[in-house]
């Protein structure tokens, strides 16, 4: 790709920090801006700075870094404050560095962070330990700039003592710590601000978000593809519009080659909010706080901006950073980056006796499966026993689910679910949260073992199967990505999504919802490959009340 040519680009300039638009011209020098002129005769196009995710989990698209870049600068988006906190539970600091060495084989600004809770509980099996030692190695390191999402706030709230250590350890570099409290309030939420955590993306109330902004926080309102806080939190864009971000914190494939940050901020222009409101949120906002190099149209700044045909809809003609010009009219411009693929996988198969489930006593705890939402809650059914073995039920949509550990030999943990309304088949998938074990979940036992063990054979993927109609998303890199051109990872993801609803599901995006069954950071209730997990109690529980 070409670099440091010297150009002018004329449009009508929309400058964030005066507030204004302006009609002119931005002059182009070695990547940076080197002066704006103002005058009359331009084109009918706008030029603002190009626009920021302030909290996204790379590996969420199934993409590598490089490839991801490719499929987001064609949405205006020109840097993304990056947690690889997946890769990292599955490979420690070996897997951020992957993250990091790829990210600079593009023209793309990634602003990684170190996180935080790797593994996120002890109550689940991951591939490696970022203890004090690892987080300070981190964070001396110049490409990780600031600590990610502090999930356990129960030991921040204890004070116990690696937690505390380890945001002291990024106090003292002046790097930021990201929170993450779904429901925290009142003293509780005024502790752990108190601690040093800066911003919170699990708000999913106004009322909440509102009293976490009065405490001092930031908040990041979230459109993800399945976690959505967005539509609630957008009040905060007129209440506090210096106190908010957007981020999208999880993106799948199929979406992210549709839109990325530039559909919340048009969301926000057709609901009425003010248009410099709206893209400082996602401009300078979040280039004040993580103190990022990212352009705001300023001279002097790098040349990070996208052109667009009007401040409505926001079609992106073009988007350029550090002056190279990285997409044109909807096509990318960055080459595919062919990498070796790294991995930690061990996974054992399993067979029909692994999931076998006998009745106990009282009432079945059963996951209940929220569309769009993290959280889940907690039923209490009378299960269905066959041959002494509690199955599946189609007709009253509770599907026996399982969790099986990808780094050693291990006991499968079984549990039940409700929301997923499959009929019949089923699905799996080694992109669950946090510490990417195996997840699946189907109509009976052998679909089960059929996708679980189709998933080991490809060391990582996601998977249908439903007798011998079978498809999977192979994810060599690490188990939760693709070496594969985004379009290509998006088009096999849609087949494995259209399968999942054409077979029952009326989840809006099954697969997302499914990773984050394993979620035991987020209330309520979950399952992991230790067993079914209380997550308003942070204990384990059992399958049935007595």
């Amino acid at each position: 790709m070409k670099t440091h040519e010297s150009f002018t680009i004329d449009g009508k300039i929309v400058d964030i920090i005066e507030r204004k638009i302006k009609p002119g011209g931005i002059v182009i020098e070695e990547g940076r801006i080197t002066d704006t002129r103002q005058h009359n005769m331009v084109p009918d196009h706008f030029i603002l700075p190009g626009l920021i995710d302030s909290h996204i989990h790379i590996e969420s698209s199934m993409m590598i870094p490089s490839e991801f870049a490719r499929q987001a600068v064609v949405h205006g988006t020109v840097a993304t404050v990056s947690d690889p906190h997946e890769i990292a539970n599955v490979m420690g600091i070996d897997g951020i560095r992957f993250m990091i060495a790829n990210g600079k084989r593009v023209p793309f600004k990634f602003y990684f962070g170190a996180p935080s809770c790797v593994p996120a509980t002890p109550f689940e099996t991951a591939g490696a330990t970022i203890g004090l030692k690892e987080t300070d190695e981190l964070l001396q390191m110049k490409e990780i700039h600031y600590l990610s999402e502090m999930m356990n706030y129960p030991g921040v709230l204890a004070g116990q003592e690696e937690v505390m250590k380890k945001i002291a350890l990024a106090k003292s570099r002046h790097k930021p710590v990201d929170g993450h409290a779904p429901g925290l309030k009142g003293v509780q939420a005024q502790k752990y601000i108190a601690a040093g955590i800066s911003t919170d993306h699990e708000c999913f109330t106004l009322e909440e978000a509102t009293e976490k902004i009065q405490m001092g926080m930031n908040i990041l309102m979230r459109e993800g593809s399945a976690a959505k806080n967005f539509n609630t939190l957008m009040p905060l864009l007129q209440l506090y519009p210096d106190k908010v971000m957007f981020c999208s914190d999880d993106k799948h494939p199929d979406e992210l080659i549709k839109w990325h940050i530039n559909r919340p901020v048009k969301r926000a222009v057709e609901k009425g909010y003010d248009l410099m409101d709206i893209l400082r949120s996602c401009i300078f906002n979040p280039v004040k706080h993580y103190h990022l190099n990212v352009g705001m149209l300023q001279k002097g700044d790098p040349a990070d901006f996208i052109i667009v045909d009007n401040l409505s809809d926001f079609n992106v003609l073009a988007t350029y950073i550090d002056g190279i010009k990285v997409a044109e009219q909807g096509k990318t411009m960055i080459p595919h980056i062919t990498e070796t693929p790294v991995n930690r996988f061990h996974a054992e198969k399993i067979t029909v006796d692994d999931l076998r489930v006998g009745a106990g006593e009282g009432m079945m705890r059963v996951q209940k499966a929220l569309d769009g939402q993290l959280i889940t809650e907690t039923l209490f059914i009378v299960p269905t026993v066959v041959a002494g073995n509690v199955v599946s039920d189609i007709k009253r949509d509770i599907l026996k689910m399982t969790v099986v550990n990808r780094y050693e030999k291990a006991k499968p943990a079984v549990g039940f679910v409700r929301g997923f309304g499959l009929g019949q088949g089923a699905m799996a998938s080694s992109v669950a949260h946090d510490s990417h074990n195996i997840i699946a979940l189907g109509t009976s036992d052998e679909e089960i073992v059929a996708a679980v063990n189709l998933l080991i054979d490809h060391k990582g993927g996601i998977a249908f199967t439903a007798g011998r109609d079978t498809l999977v998303l192979p994810l060599p890199v690490a188990g939760i990505m693709s070496d594969m051109e985004g379009r290509e990872v998006a088009a096999l993801y849609e087949k494995l999504d259209k399968k999942v609803k054409k077979n029952g599901s009326k989840l809006k995006s099954p697969f997302m919802t499914l990773s984050f069954m394993a979620l035991l950071v987020i209330p309520e209730l979950k399952l992991s490959d230790k067993g079914l997990f209380d997550g308003k109690k942070f204990e384990f529980v059992k399958l049935f009340s007595k």
